[in-house]
C-alpha cells in the first residue's frame, strides 16, 4: 500500500517529463526553420529541459531569450553544417553515379557527418549563454570519441528522428523535443561517472 503514491508520483513526473519534451520539440522545430538555427534551437531546448529537471520555472519566454543568445554565433555552426552535409550529398552522387571510390567516400563521409551531428548535439545539451560554441564543439568532440555508449545512443536518436521524419513527416516535430532530452541524459550520465 506505501508504495501505490510513490509509484503514482514517479509516473505523474515521467509524464510531465514526456510532455515537456514534445512541446520543446515544437519550439525546436519552429526556431529551426531556417535551417542554421537548428544548432542554437537544440541549445536552448536543451537548457529549458534541464531547468524542467531541476524543477525550476521556464517556458516560452525563456526559451526565446536562450535562443536569442545561442543564436549569435550558433548559426555558424548550422551553415557549417548545411556545409557538411552538401559535401555528403556530393558524395551520395558519386557514389550512385559508380565513380571509382565514391562508395568509399560516401560511407566515410556519411560516418563523418553522423559524428559531427553528436557532437553538435552533446554541444548543444550542455551550452549556457555566454558560452562559446567552438570550446563546446572541442570538449562534445572529445566525449563524442571517449563515450561511445553515449554517443551510439544519440545516434539511435537520430535515427528514430529521421525515421519518424521519413514515415510520419509531422511526428518529427515533437520527436525532436525527445532527441533533445536524450542529448542532456547522455551528457548527465557522462557527468556522473
Amino acid at each position: 500500500m506505501s508504495t501505490a503514491p510513490v509509484t503514482e508520483s514517479r509516473r505523474r513526473i515521467g509524464f510531465g517529463v514526456f510532455a515537456e519534451c514534445l512541446l520543446t520539440g515544437v519550439w525546436i522545430a519552429l526556431a529551426s526553420v531556417p535551417v542554421v538555427t537548428a544548432p542554437a534551437a537544440f541549445a536552448a531546448g536543451a537548457r529549458h529541459l534541464r531547468r524542467h529537471l531541476e524543477q525550476r520555472t521556464g517556458g516560452l519566454r525563456d526559451f526565446v531569450t536562450d535562443f536569442r543568445a545561442a543564436v549569435r554565433h550558433g548559426w555558424l555552426v548550422g551553415v557549417a553544417g548545411v556545409a557538411a552535409w552538401a559535401a555528403v550529398w556530393v558524395d551520395l552522387r558519386v557514389a550512385r553515379a559508380g565513380l571509382p571510390g565514391g562508395q568509399l567516400a560516401a560511407a566515410v563521409g556519411l560516418f563523418a557527418l553522423l559524428a559531427a551531428a553528436v557532437a553538435v548535439l552533446r554541444a548543444a545539451a550542455v551550452w549556457e549563454p555566454g558560452a562559446a560554441w567552438r570550446t563546446l564543439l572541442g570538449a562534445a568532440a572529445r566525449r563524442t570519441v571517449r563515450g561511445p555508449g553515449g554517443s551510439f545512443l544519440l545516434v539511435c536518436g537520430i535515427a528514430v528522428t529521421v525515421l519518424c521524419a521519413g514515415f510520419v513527416p509531422p511526428l518529427a516535430v515533437p520527436v525532436l523535443g525527445v532527441l533533445a532530452a536524450a542529448a542532456v541524459a547522455v551528457e548527465q550520465r557522462g557527468r556522473a561517472r
